[in-house]
């Protein structure tokens, strides 16, 4: 009558004194005889031991034996308050006896212990929580009855629990361990959050909690979603119920709980059974095998009709023929799963290990009012496998081999709940799901070639762009208007000379060229010689356009018409030093005018034989200057100290510095002409 919570896994468990955590009763005594797999050895691990020990062990105590039966023998004796084991015991074979003997006393707890066999070198208990360890994470085993009403845990997944969560009723809680096999669980430690919900999951009852600095969240493998009831994926032809409630409201309309309206979340009422018993069903059609891993439960979900389901049992098929019941691995008995227990909450269980089948049919065994509720299964895409072959033991051959018959068949059918040997070979809806390794080889290919290609044309395109922009940088730094190697203006005043001009009339005249005179000079002094009409004043060394030479002047005279120009050879005068491209002012104590451009007026057409010619010069005195043909050389209009001294011509009805009688004009041509007279 000493025995409290137990729960006696083939692999691990847990075990209490009665009344545990309080005080436990005098007098009273307790054995556990643990069992796991031959070849293997149990440990043992207390989570927590208060025992009396007034009178030194004697009458109050825990003891630990090897083996079962008269022939065990005892490892060690126990007894203290708050007393503390390190390690963990560990017996010599694959039976263990516990004993616990509480004798006459006042105080005392009593004692929570964990075992599993020695392969799970990270066994905890369940009162372990998050706060005792240190590291942000860590993998830790939780042996099986961690279910246990004197521990609480706050939280529910996704969100996390509350680091003052037991670790193993979280597991159990979260779905990635079974209360009555124990299991791994992979913890994450993070920063905890403000608020806390409560749920109801596997049986366990998560509580609302407040502020923490920590929380912690399992790894599992994520194959936690939805299959389709709540989204519509499953059509409303794949649900189907062995009855359907139809009964008249107040205004005589006839409302119908047909199946397809037990989608969780949907708005409206449930599916719902038309009789009320133990042979009712719900059955979901998932087209293929599926893995599934949990169902999610409500009720009605209407007020005024308070119906729900409380307890109900799993029948899972291929064919929706051959129905098998859902049961944990090792036990006897059909698994009865823990329903609602009002007709709003969402309450999940999860299936450790998965179902895997197509067909899926809920069998409600308890209900409050009516068999009503909403539904959702929770999964992922199975990948089809052939199971492992299972070899079967020859057949008893006494009475002592029946039990080990019994205990083989129960481990078969477990074996064929998680792995589904039974007709889970392919299925027409998965055929040529593969790739062919030359189809397999090419994406490789094409995934490698592609990224390169791309890098390839991006470096060459910057490269273009980067030595497109230095070029546009060197010619701005260069200048656009300068020309290193020869000056702007002498290149200007050679060009104009191939290009004929206009006279005073605006008219165009033929370029003519004298061969006697060009005969006689070197192809570097051989001029360009332009036939035109004379001008009154001497046109500018540069102008704009090439085409708008004729139409412009560096000066503009007080009176009369603008006069067109004749230039002489360029090439036959002193070198040029570089100056602005632009016409630039007059010194103050320069001449007036540009300086004079000797033309070979000789052979124009248009001078009436015999007349004079008017020279654009002024001869100082009465003497003419001396004629050199076409070779004259050009003045420097950049020579400051020789145009101060230059004589320039008068435009007419002008009057000049000296007398009408000291004005002679020369015609620049290769033979002598007579003076001009005053009467002119």
């Amino acid at each position: 009558d000493g025995c409290g919570h137990t729960v006696l896994g083939p692999e691990s468990g847990t075990l209490a004194s009665i009344n545990y955590p309080r005080t436990s009763p005098n007098s009273t005594v307790c054995e556990w005889e643990i069992r796991v797999k031959p070849g293997q050895r149990v440990q043992l691990k207390f989570g927590d031991f208060d025992i009396d020990d007034s009178d030194s062990c004697h009458s109050s105590y825990l003891r630990v034996h090897n083996g079962i039966g008269p022939n065990r023998t005892e490892i060690g004796k126990y007894c203290g308050f708050g007393f503390q084991m390190d390690g963990l015991i560990t017996s010599k074979s694959n039976e263990v006896t516990v004993q616990f003997m509480s004798g006459i006393h006042t105080s005392g707890r009593g004692f929570l212990a964990a075992y599993s066999t020695t392969d799970k070198s990270d066994l905890i208990t369940c009162l372990d929580n998050a706060s005792h360890f240190s590291e942000p994470e860590f993998n830790k085993y939780c042996p099986a009855g961690c279910v246990i009403p004197f521990a609480d845990i706050s939280g529910t997944i996704p969100h996390g629990y509350r680091d003052s969560s037991s670790l193993c009723m979280a597991g159990v809680h979260a779905g990635v361990v079974s209360n009555t096999l124990g299991g791994q669980i992979n913890v994450v430690i993070s920063k905890g959050i403000p608020y806390y919900e409560g749920s109801l999951a596997n049986n366990v009852t998560s509580k609302v909690g407040p502020l923490s600095t920590s929380l912690f969240t399992f790894k599992t493998s994520g194959c936690y979603g939805t299959l389709g009831m709540e989204s519509g994926v499953i059509p409303d032809s794949h649900i189907t119920s062995s009855s359907t409630l139809e009964w008249p409201n107040e205004t005589g309309q006839v409302n119908i709980w047909k199946p397809e309206n037990a989608r969780l979340k949907r708005i409206g009422p449930p599916w719902a059974a038309f009789i009320s018993d133990e042979h009712q069903w719900l059955q979901i059609d998932l087209n293929k095998e599926k893995k599934i891993t949990g169902i999610v439960t409500t009720g009605s979900t209407l007020a005024e009709h308070y119906y729900y389901v409380s307890a109900y049992r799993i029948l899972y098929s291929d064919d929706a023929q051959k129905w098998t019941v859902y049961r944990e691995p090792g036990m006897g008995k059909d698994k009865v799963f823990q329903g609602n227990t009002e007709l709003y909450q969402e309450v999940r269980n999860n299936f450790i290990p998965p179902i895997i089948a197509r067909f899926f049919r809920i069998n409600p065994l308890k209900w409050h009012q009516k068999i009503a509720m909403k539904v959702e299964l929770l999964g992922c895409q199975f990948s089809i496998g052939r199971a492992p072959k299972i070899t079967l033991p020859p057949p008893p051959q006494n009475k002592n081999d029946e039990k080990n018959a019994d205990f083989m068949d129960d481990f078969i059918h477990s074996v064929k709940t998680s792995l589904q040997t039974d007709k889970t070979t392919f299925t027409p809806e998965i055929k040529n799901t593969t790739v062919t390794p030359s189809v397999t080889k090419d994406v490789a290919l094409a995934a490698v070639l592609v990224p390169v290609l791309v890098m390839v044309f991006t470096t060459l395109i910057l490269i273009l762009v980067c030595a497109w922009h230095w070029r546009n940088r060197w010619k701005k730094t260069e200048g656009t208007y300068d020309l290193p190697y020869w000056d702007r203006a002498g290149w200007w005043k050679g060009m104009k000379q191939f290009f004929p001009t206009k006279s005073a009339e605006h008219e165009e005249t033929p370029v003519r060229y004298s061969s006697s005179e060009i005969s006689h000079l070197r192809p570097r002094e051989v001029p360009t010689m332009l036939q035109t009409e004379s001008a009154e004043y001497a046109q500018p060394l540069v102008g704009g356009m090439v085409g708008t030479l004729h139409q412009r002047s560096t000066f503009k005279p007080e009176e009369g018409k603008e006069a067109s120009y004749a230039d002489l050879d360029p090439y036959n005068s002193p070198i040029q030093e570089v100056y602005h491209a632009y016409a630039e002012p007059l010194p103050v104590t320069g001449p007036e005018y540009a300086t004079p451009i000797i033309m070979d007026m000789s052979s124009h057409p248009s001078t009436p034989l015999g007349a004079p010619s008017i020279s654009t010069f002024k001869a100082a005195g009465n003497q003419a200057p001396p004629l050199v043909g076409t070779c004259n050389k050009l003045l420097s209009r950049t020579d400051s100290a020789s145009s101060a001294q230059a004589l320039y011509d008068i435009p007419k009805g002008q009057p000049g510095p000296g007398s009408a009688d000291q004005l002679v004009y020369q015609v620049p041509q290769s033979v002598a002409h007579p003076t001009v007279s005053k009467d002119e």
